[in-house]
């Protein structure tokens, strides 16, 4: 059996070679985002995004939900994805971050279909649920404070109807779930969270070894009684 192999730079960038469709807008957005040097890790990776946009075909994914939006990265990935009938929910608490966000969203022409929720994530989360009821979204996507994630993993279970998909991202955490020496808080809350998700019978799970570590939660159908 074949060990995971070590993705280092240079195979990094045959990977985009080979696969990344990139353009104009994404480059522009992620050269702006790269400009700050004490947040450019909070960016998703190219690859990861144009994933996640896969996904949303794959899935015939219309109502998407979004935990941190940062500039916004993201979620125009996924927005350009969605049929044209479709909405992209994106909470947020910064202000700052989301007004670059927007403008690369009406760059790219997708402002239409993103609604865009100023503060709390877990208050925009109850409040979402309150307009929409459960089992509205058909495919949701968490990459935001870490000390939350279970918190919000909760939520958007409810959130996404049964045999929906949520992705969970940062669940490697920079390799820190299996430092002994790593209890800081946002690295307890990913182990714990790891742990949950393992042990969820409610969802099937496939923790992916990409990026910062990728987990897929596919919410099981509901059993009708016979």
């Amino acid at each position: 059996m074949a060990d995971q192999l070590v993705v280092d730079g240079q195979l990094q960038e045959y990977v985009r070679q080979m696969s990344l469709r990139d353009d104009d807008i994404l480059r522009a957005l992620r050269a702006e985002t790269a400009g700050m040097p004490m947040l450019r890790a909070m960016l998703v990776l190219p690859e990861e995004a144009q994933f996640l946009a896969l996904l949303v075909r794959l899935t015939g994914a219309s109502k998407v939900l979004e935990v941190g939006t940062f500039t916004g990265y993201s979620s125009l990935c996924m927005a350009r994805a969605l049929p044209s009938h479709g909405s992209l929910v994106t909470c947020d608490n910064s202000e700052r971050w989301t007004r670059i966000a927007t403008r690369y969203w009406q760059q790219a022409g997708v402002a239409d279909r993103i609604d865009l929720r100023l503060g709390d994530a877990a208050d925009s989360l109850d409040q979402l649920a309150g307009e929409t009821g459960a089992d509205s979204f058909d495919l949701a996507f968490i990459d935001a404070d870490k000390a939350n994630y279970l918190r919000y993993y909760e939520q958007c279970l409810d959130l996404v109807r049964p045999g929906g998909l949520l992705v969970l991202d940062n669940t490697l955490f920079f390799g820190k779930v299996i430092d002994p020496a790593a209890q800081d808080p946002d690295t307890l809350a990913i182990r714990e969270l790891n742990t949950r998700l393992r042990d969820d019978e409610r969802v099937e799970i496939s923790m992916l070894a990409v990026a910062d570590g990728l987990t897929l939660v596919h919410k099981k159908l509901e059993r009708k009684p016979r």
